[in-house]
């Protein structure tokens, strides 16, 4: 059980990272953006090719985070040059790049084994040996065998390498959005008339910010695909879903205590964490069919959606009695 738990937070840490490219579309531009469908496919497809082919790992995940830029700037013209609806523009990216990740992948899924003799190297592959290193010998008692398999487990090393990537990624981001270009940014979610009035080019800044995003989300489906230990076309189907919905948990669920932006950041990695682990708990304590997931994943989403203003009822009718009391 321990252990899959570690799995659903391993993945909700890598999923969190498209959920920070999400954020920046949904809460600073306040559009959202389906090319997300299409680029973290794009970024788990390039990953899968390049690894397979014997590149660094890493080196995978800088590529699909280039090829994340180059959908989030063609939705951006598409959306600023050619006037087409926000939401429209991204249907027709997503739309094409299911085609180029066809292209990308040759066939509609790529392996990336973990073991046999055509086993791949992934990003997770040094931490699990150095897991391994660290803990040496075990003594032969129940509960030190249980400790050594949870810390040696693929799920630790993917949670601990998550973590390390959340961790930078907010920060960069931070500090981005602290400088005059990311205020800029920030300032034309908020007031495009404001800013054009300033002599900043909001088109600039759109692009940019939708650059940055689906630059995130790519880095994501890369980091997905070595975790899954595979790559699938149809990997990114209900991204957006998943990445609304952390953000909406992490805001329900921290929204009170986290008020400053960087503590918003992390409550959104927060929030796709806590949507997996939920996600698990339901399909292991309650044994559901898998084929159940999306429609388990849609009332969970639903349901928080939902706590804001049942809670705002609640409390508005317990002023209420008070008041007549």
């Amino acid at each position: 059980m321990v252990n899959i738990i570690l799995g659903a937070i391993a993945l909700g840490l890598l999923w969190g990272i498209m959920t920070l490219g999400v954020h920046l579309t949904y809460r600073i531009l306040d559009v959202a953006d389906l090319t997300v469908e299409g680029t973290i496919t794009t970024g788990g497809a390039i990953a899968a090719i390049m690894i397979t082919s014997g590149v660094n790992p890493w080196l995978s995940c800088v590529a699909a985070l280039g090829a994340g830029l180059i959908g989030g700037l063609v939705t951006a013209l598409l959306h600023t040059k050619l006037k087409i609806p926000a939401l429209l523009s991204g249907i027709l990216t997503m739309t094409a790049c299911y085609s180029i990740n066809l292209r990308i992948m040759g066939k509609a899924n790529i392996p990336l084994p973990s073991t046999g003799s055509n086993k791949v190297e992934t990003v997770f592959t040094p931490v699990h040996e150095l897991m391994k290193k660290l803990v040496g010998e075990y003594d032969d008692s129940a509960s030190a065998a249980w400790l050594y398999d949870i810390i040696c487990s693929k799920n630790f090393s993917a949670m601990l390498v998550g973590i390390l990537v959340i961790i930078v990624i907010s920060v960069i981001t931070y500090w981005f959005f602290g400088t005059e270009l990311g205020c800029a940014i920030r300032a034309t979610g908020n007031n495009q008339k404001m800013v054009r009035a300033q002599g900043i080019s909001t088109t600039l800044m759109i692009i940019i910010c939708l650059m940055l995003s689906n630059g995130l989300v790519a880095f994501s489906g890369a980091f997905l695909s070595q975790y899954q230990g595979f790559a699938d076309v149809k990997q990114g189907q209900g991204a957006i879903v998943i990445g609304l919905a952390a953000i909406i948990i992490g805001q329900v669920t921290f929204g009170k205590i986290f008020r400053n932006f960087a503590l918003k950041l992390l409550a959104v990695s927060l929030g796709s964490v806590i949507y997996y682990v939920v996600i698990q708990a339901v399909i292991s304590l309650l044994d559901i069919d898998s084929n159940y997931l999306k429609l388990i994943s849609a009332l969970i989403v639903a349901v928080f959606l939902a706590v804001p203003n049942l809670r705002q009822k609640v409390f508005k009718n317990f002023r209420k009695e008070r008041s007549h009391a």
